[in-house]
Protein backbone atom coordinates (compact mmCIF):
# COMPACT_ATOMS: atom_id res chain seq x y z
CA UNK A 1 0.00 0.00 0.00
CA UNK A 2 2.81 2.40 0.92
CA UNK A 3 4.41 1.78 -2.51
CA UNK A 4 1.23 2.93 -4.28
CA UNK A 5 1.02 6.10 -2.16
CA UNK A 6 4.65 6.93 -3.01
CA UNK A 7 4.03 6.15 -6.68
CA UNK A 8 0.94 8.39 -6.68
CA UNK A 9 2.92 11.25 -5.08
CA UNK A 10 5.67 10.77 -7.65
CA UNK A 11 3.15 10.89 -10.51
CA UNK A 12 1.55 14.04 -9.07
CA UNK A 13 4.96 15.69 -8.85
CA UNK A 14 5.93 14.63 -12.38
CA UNK A 15 2.63 15.96 -13.75
CA UNK A 16 2.97 19.22 -11.86
CA UNK A 17 6.62 19.81 -12.72
CA UNK A 18 6.39 18.41 -16.22
CA UNK A 19 4.42 21.34 -17.62
CA UNK A 20 6.58 23.06 -20.22
CA UNK A 21 8.12 26.34 -19.09
CA UNK A 22 7.28 29.22 -21.38
CA UNK A 23 9.88 31.80 -22.22
CA UNK A 24 9.32 35.43 -21.36
CA UNK A 25 8.63 37.54 -24.41
CA UNK A 26 6.04 39.22 -26.58
CA UNK A 27 4.47 35.96 -27.74
CA UNK A 28 3.19 35.14 -24.25
CA UNK A 29 -0.09 36.99 -24.52
CA UNK A 30 -0.81 35.34 -27.87
CA UNK A 31 0.19 31.84 -26.69
CA UNK A 32 -1.23 32.03 -23.18
CA UNK A 33 -3.03 28.95 -21.93
CA UNK A 34 -5.73 28.83 -19.29
CA UNK A 35 -4.99 27.44 -15.84
CA UNK A 36 -7.05 24.34 -15.03
CA UNK A 37 -7.54 25.42 -11.41
CA UNK A 38 -8.10 29.17 -11.75
CA UNK A 39 -9.36 29.58 -15.31
CA UNK A 40 -6.91 32.49 -15.64
CA UNK A 41 -4.17 32.87 -18.27
CA UNK A 42 -0.89 31.00 -17.83
CA UNK A 43 1.62 32.59 -17.73
CA UNK A 44 0.56 35.78 -15.92
CA UNK A 45 2.09 38.28 -13.55
CA UNK A 46 0.90 38.67 -9.95
CA UNK A 47 2.59 39.92 -6.80
CA UNK A 48 3.56 38.45 -3.45
CA UNK A 49 0.86 39.24 -0.85
CA UNK A 50 3.09 39.72 2.20
CA UNK A 51 6.41 38.55 3.52
CA UNK A 52 8.12 36.42 4.52
CA UNK A 53 6.79 33.74 2.19
CA UNK A 54 8.40 30.34 1.71
CA UNK A 55 8.68 29.10 -1.86
CA UNK A 56 8.72 25.31 -2.08
CA UNK A 57 10.30 22.84 -4.51
CA UNK A 58 6.94 21.14 -5.09
CA UNK A 59 3.20 21.88 -4.79
CA UNK A 60 2.60 21.21 -1.10
CA UNK A 61 3.83 21.91 2.41
CA UNK A 62 5.53 18.51 2.52
CA UNK A 63 8.12 19.77 0.00
CA UNK A 64 11.35 21.47 1.04
CA UNK A 65 11.67 25.26 1.01
CA UNK A 66 13.59 26.41 -2.07
CA UNK A 67 13.87 30.07 -1.02
CA UNK A 68 11.99 32.76 0.88
CA UNK A 69 10.63 36.13 -0.23
CA UNK A 70 11.38 38.71 2.45
CA UNK A 71 9.76 41.71 0.74
CA UNK A 72 6.00 42.05 0.05
CA UNK A 73 4.48 43.16 -3.27
CA UNK A 74 7.32 41.78 -5.40
CA UNK A 75 6.16 40.81 -8.91
CA UNK A 76 6.30 37.14 -9.87
CA UNK A 77 5.15 35.22 -12.92
CA UNK A 78 2.81 32.25 -12.54
CA UNK A 79 4.02 29.55 -14.95
CA UNK A 80 1.87 26.58 -13.87
CA UNK A 81 -0.98 25.57 -11.56
CA UNK A 82 -1.64 22.43 -9.58
CA UNK A 83 -4.83 22.48 -7.49
CA UNK A 84 -4.36 25.39 -5.03
CA UNK A 85 -0.62 25.72 -5.74
CA UNK A 86 1.06 28.03 -8.23
CA UNK A 87 4.51 27.60 -9.74
CA UNK A 88 6.11 31.02 -9.86
CA UNK A 89 9.23 32.53 -11.40
CA UNK A 90 10.98 35.58 -9.99
CA UNK A 91 12.97 38.29 -11.77
CA UNK A 92 16.17 36.23 -11.48
CA UNK A 93 14.54 33.19 -13.09
CA UNK A 94 14.29 31.14 -9.88
CA UNK A 95 11.16 28.97 -9.71
CA UNK A 96 9.19 27.30 -6.98
CA UNK A 97 5.69 26.62 -5.68
CA UNK A 98 3.50 28.81 -3.48
CA UNK A 99 -0.06 28.46 -2.20
CA UNK A 100 -2.56 30.56 -4.17
CA UNK A 101 -3.52 32.57 -1.07
CA UNK A 102 0.00 34.03 -0.88
CA UNK A 103 -0.17 35.83 -4.24
CA UNK A 104 -2.54 38.58 -5.37
CA UNK A 105 -3.56 39.95 -8.75
CA UNK A 106 -2.23 43.43 -7.90
CA UNK A 107 0.21 44.43 -10.60
CA UNK A 108 3.62 45.59 -9.50
CA UNK A 109 6.86 45.80 -11.44
CA UNK A 110 10.58 46.31 -10.99
CA UNK A 111 12.11 49.16 -12.97
CA UNK A 112 14.93 47.95 -15.23
CA UNK A 113 16.23 45.27 -12.84
CA UNK A 114 18.83 44.23 -15.45
CA UNK A 115 20.55 47.63 -15.23
CA UNK A 116 23.17 48.43 -12.58
CA UNK A 117 22.65 52.18 -12.79
CA UNK A 118 21.26 54.96 -14.94
CA UNK A 119 18.14 57.04 -14.60
CA UNK A 120 14.80 56.02 -16.13
CA UNK A 121 12.37 58.80 -16.99
CA UNK A 122 9.01 58.98 -15.23
CA UNK A 123 7.01 61.04 -17.72
CA UNK A 124 3.95 63.26 -17.33
CA UNK A 125 2.00 61.33 -19.99
CA UNK A 126 2.34 58.21 -22.13
CA UNK A 127 3.77 60.35 -24.96
CA UNK A 128 7.53 59.56 -25.09
CA UNK A 129 8.16 63.26 -25.79
CA UNK A 130 6.28 64.49 -22.70
CA UNK A 131 8.07 66.17 -19.82
CA UNK A 132 9.95 64.27 -17.14
CA UNK A 133 8.27 64.26 -13.73
CA UNK A 134 11.07 62.38 -11.92
CA UNK A 135 14.02 60.10 -12.53
CA UNK A 136 13.77 56.51 -11.33
CA UNK A 137 16.61 54.21 -10.37
CA UNK A 138 16.92 50.61 -11.55
CA UNK A 139 15.33 47.94 -9.34
CA UNK A 140 12.72 50.29 -7.83
CA UNK A 141 9.43 48.56 -6.97
CA UNK A 142 6.39 50.33 -8.44
CA UNK A 143 2.63 49.75 -8.60
CA UNK A 144 1.31 49.41 -12.15
CA UNK A 145 -2.05 51.07 -12.76
CA UNK A 146 -2.47 50.28 -16.47
CA UNK A 147 -0.47 49.71 -19.67
CA UNK A 148 -1.08 50.84 -23.25
CA UNK A 149 1.26 48.38 -24.95
CA UNK A 150 3.94 51.07 -25.19
CA UNK A 151 3.89 52.75 -21.76
CA UNK A 152 2.56 52.00 -18.29
CA UNK A 153 1.14 54.36 -15.71
CA UNK A 154 2.87 53.65 -12.42
CA UNK A 155 2.81 54.88 -8.85
CA UNK A 156 5.77 54.97 -6.52
CA UNK A 157 5.86 55.83 -2.82
CA UNK A 158 9.26 57.14 -1.80
CA UNK A 159 10.56 58.08 1.64
CA UNK A 160 13.66 60.27 1.73
CA UNK A 161 16.49 60.20 4.27
CA UNK A 162 14.59 62.67 6.47
CA UNK A 163 11.51 60.43 6.62
CA UNK A 164 9.39 62.56 4.28
CA UNK A 165 7.07 60.47 2.13
CA UNK A 166 6.29 61.47 -1.45
CA UNK A 167 4.08 59.72 -4.00
CA UNK A 168 5.10 59.92 -7.64
CA UNK A 169 2.75 58.99 -10.45
CA UNK A 170 3.47 59.03 -14.15
CA UNK A 171 4.37 56.94 -17.18
CA UNK A 172 7.39 54.82 -18.03
CA UNK A 173 8.24 52.94 -21.20
CA UNK A 174 6.74 49.46 -20.92
CA UNK A 175 9.98 47.84 -22.04
CA UNK A 176 11.81 48.96 -18.87
CA UNK A 177 9.46 47.09 -16.50
CA UNK A 178 9.71 43.51 -15.26
CA UNK A 179 6.19 42.59 -14.20
CA UNK A 180 4.32 43.32 -17.43
CA UNK A 181 4.64 41.70 -20.83
CA UNK A 182 5.88 43.51 -23.90
CA UNK A 183 2.84 44.89 -25.81
CA UNK A 184 0.46 43.92 -22.94
CA UNK A 185 -2.57 46.18 -22.63
CA UNK A 186 -4.71 46.36 -19.48
CA UNK A 187 -6.64 48.84 -17.35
Amino acid sequence: MRFFVQLRLLLVLVMALGAPALSVGPALAQNAQVGASSGLPIPRFVSIRNAPINIRVGPGTQYDIAFTFVRPSVPVEITAEFDTWRRIRDVEGDEGWVHQSLVVGDRTALVAPWQAEGPIALRVSSDPESGVRAWLAPKMLVSVRHCTGMACEIRLNHTDANGRATTYQGYVDQEVLWGVYEDEVFD
